[in-house]
């Protein structure tokens, strides 16, 4: 079983650290922050903005741990990434971090919320992931599937880009088509 530690007090790390770890029991704690990390599995629950200076605060505190990037480098524009445009902002994170660190992206294409409220009508929510190390991957799908969603492996790690992309894509249905934030990103198999 891994231990998960969560970076972040925002809506996706699930705002009240204390109130979640009673609400989850079994052993859950909630830590003070600047604390290394206890987790094997790290989220990083940080705006892109700050997650650089988070990462290299924590240091060789994150070797051998497995990284979860939930992050979206998206520009205050919201049509472009404050990235280097041949990288990710998983790519970053992981030329940030010690090598032995494995970083894996995914949760970046559902809004917090929508992840939140669970499956609709009967069918999980899709939760993209890239990664380079096929055994983090798997570890993360785990955890995935644990939480009621359908983990869905996209590729290497510089496939993160594309996940990024789909930030835009939802960004843009929310401002021109949907009008609002209450849709899922997915895909449907068909037959």
């Amino acid at each position: 079983m891994s231990t998960i530690t969560i970076i972040g007090s925002g809506s996706m790390a699930a705002a009240k650290a204390r109130a979640l770890a009673k609400q989850l029991g079994a052993g859950a704690t909630a830590g003070t922050f600047g604390a290394a990390p206890a987790g094997d599995i790290v989220i990083l629950a940080v705006p892109y903005s700050a997650v650089l200076d988070v990462v290299k605060h924590y240091g060789e505190a994150l070797a051998g741990k497995l990284l979860v990037d939930i992050s979206n480098p998206v520009a205050p524009d919201r049509t472009s990434f404050v990235t280097p445009e041949d990288s990710s902002g998983a790519e970053e994170i992981a030329k940030a971090v010690p090598a032995d660190a494995k970083v894996v992206k995914t949760f970046n294409t559902q809004f917090s919320h929508v992840l939140a409220a669970g499956p609709v009508e009967g069918h999980p929510l899709d939760v993209f992931l890239a990664g380079d190390d096929a055994q983090a991957k798997a570890r993360v799908s785990a955890f995935v599937e644990s939480l009621g969603l359908r983990p869905m492996d996209i590729g290497l790690l510089p496939v993160a880009r594309t996940l990024e992309h789909v930030c835009l894509l939802s960004l843009g249905l929310m401002t021109y088509s949907i009008k609002h934030t209450d849709f899922a990103v997915g895909v449907s198999l068909l037959g």
